[in-house]
């Protein structure tokens, strides 16, 4: 099985989100300014469906 967690974080850090604080367990929180939006994104994306969901909340565009 694929991981997309550095593939996501690429995706995330080119449209201006920087990484925040880590979260509950093996997350972290992903943040833009500009937009005023936050995401938390699992290191172990395992999914590509759990990775376009978090796009999604990112209000960007399906990549995986």
């Amino acid at each position: 099985m694929a991981d997309f967690y550095r593939e996501l974080i690429a995706v995330l850090r080119a449209n201006g989100f920087e990484f925040l604080r880590t979260g509950k367990g093996s997350h972290e929180i992903w943040a833009n300014r500009a937009s005023n939006k936050q995401v938390t994104v699992p290191r172990a994306t395992k999914s590509r469906h759990t990775a376009n969901d978090v796009l999604k909340q990112a209000g960007l565009p399906k990549k995986f």
